[in-house]
């Protein structure tokens, strides 16, 4: 009998209320392993607590996560070290060095050989020049690369990305998509991606869940959903989903 591979990530009913607001609202998703998905939404759709809630830094009001078979937060200790997370709006400490921080995360992190998996990452993603450098004195694309280069310290199977080309020309931001689809490649790791930038969801990624306060509002490959609602780009689609507009109805 066939064995059904477990999901890298599984949301099931997934609730998150602050006092009397709702921020989630009972979502739920599975992602295969090796897949790269977007995660859309207005700002206050639920797209940071629903990352959040998958990292097992928020406890769902109900309902569950499982990362990699692990139940989120409570078995977190099992895959915190198979998982990681990068955002531009998470600054390192200012005043260490792009080796220190590295190394401090590396060890969190129980990389083994820190030494040659920093210079590996260097080599990589052409930090050499500024390792020495404090973390506070990079341009907003050199803090990019080394916040890239802090979430793959450890190898992850599981990404998650906040806008992680925010903020940055789009010479650069095309560097950070070419090395995210290149390691995605050669590791299978599974990828999600909020991002509000729909040129990077439509190169990037095979399906795309769209959130609307609180709730999935739709699901689909970005195919499908440009088919559904008769549009040409993800970012009309984005637009008729915030603003209520309705979708086409097809055959």
């Amino acid at each position: 009998m066939d064995v059904k591979p477990i999901p890298a990530i599984s949301v099931d009913n997934l609730v998150k209320r602050y006092k009397s607001a709702t921020a989630v609202d009972g979502i739920s998703f599975q992602l295969p392993a090796g897949t790269v998905t977007g995660l859309l939404g207005g700002n206050g759709a639920g797209k940071t607590t629903t990352i959040a809630m998958i990292m097992g830094l928020v406890t769902p009001s109900s309902g569950t996560v499982a990362v990699l078979g692990a139940q989120m937060p409570k078995q977190r200790y099992h895959v915190l070290h198979r998982m990681n997370f990068e955002s531009p709006y998470v600054d390192m400490p200012m005043r260490l060095t792009v080796r220190q921080n590295l190394s401090v995360f590396a060890q969190l992190y129980g990389v083994e050989d820190i030494k040659g998996r920093i210079a590996s990452l260097a080599e990589a993603l052409e930090l050499k020049d500024f390792l020495d450098r404090a973390s506070g004195k990079l341009s907003a694309g050199q803090k990019t690369r080394v916040s890239l280069a802090k979430s793959l310290l450890n190898r992850p199977d599981v990404l998650l990305l906040d806008e992680p080309t925010a903020s940055l020309d789009p010479d650069t931001a095309d560097w950070v998509r070419t090395h995210l689809e290149r390691y995605r490649a050669e590791t299978g790791a599974t990828i999600l991606l909020a991002s509000h930038n729909m040129n990077e969801v439509e190169r990037m990624c095979e399906r795309v869940i769209i959130m609307k306060k609180g709730r999935v509002e739709d699901d689909d490959t970005p195919a499908g959903l440009l088919a559904r609602y008769s549009r040409e780009t993800l970012e009309d689609v984005f637009l008729d989903v915030a603003r209520g507009r309705d979708r086409e109805v097809t055959a």
